[in-house]
């Protein structure tokens, strides 16, 4: 399993690639822009994408994918029903982050949550249900690789302050389902560097 990481859109998402060397599939994670050179470079290096999945529907995370239904309508596009206060109102929020841009209200094609099955060739996606930062947040566990989103970060969490956003559902989420994974997880969240569980477990001042 390969794995390359992008930093897309107005707030510099990290968009996340994994390509399976087996059955030549691409899985996509959260894409605030930049699709056609994603799509160009995963293509030429022979990967077929299979979907793309959102760890939540905030603008900055699934801008890149309005295009993307249009243009490219046979991409499925995932993500949690629960997130739906937030891609059907794109437009208010880029107006709330003063961002002169429309877009289109995106579309998904599935909606998923911990109890839907996904796999990348032979490995599967684990799906891990992680509100607070939004209601319908998810995190995805691939191979010793954790995908939090905005729920998680390196020594820090994502804000609780949006309007389905609750702090303390976070802090809930983090303990009891993203800290039962093994300490050597690596994470990869939403924006900014990686981290290891076992160092948030050691080191993250609002996880105590």
């Amino acid at each position: 399993m390969n794995l390359k990481i992008y930093q897309t859109g107005p707030l510099e998402v990290n968009t996340y690639i994994l390509t399976d060397e087996q059955s030549k599939e691409a899985v996509i994670i959260d894409i605030g822009g930049d699709f056609e050179r994603i799509k160009k470079e995963t293509e030429e290096q022979g990967y077929t994408i299979k979907f793309i999945l959102n760890t939540h529907g905030h603008f900055d995370h699934i801008i890149g994918e309005t295009e993307i239904q249009k243009k490219y309508p046979e991409i499925p596009i995932y993500i949690n029903q629960d997130e739906s206060l937030h891609y059907n109102n794109i437009n208010e929020e880029l107006k709330m982050w003063r961002f002169n841009i429309n877009s289109e209200v995106l579309k998904p094609s599935k909606f998923i949550d911990e109890n839907t099955k996904l796999s990348i060739g032979s490995h599967e996606i684990k799906i891990y249900n992680t509100p607070g930062h939004s209601k319908g947040s998810l995190s995805f566990y691939i191979d010793g690789k954790l995908f939090s989103g905005d729920a998680l970060f390196k020594h820090s969490i994502g804000r609780t302050d949006f309007i389905d956003g609750d702090y303390d559902t976070l802090i809930s989420s983090i303990k009891t389902k993203l800290f039962t994974l093994p300490d050597e997880t690596k994470v990869y969240p939403g924006h900014g560097p990686s981290s290891t569980i076992g160092e948030e477990k050691k080191h993250n001042p609002y996880v105590k």
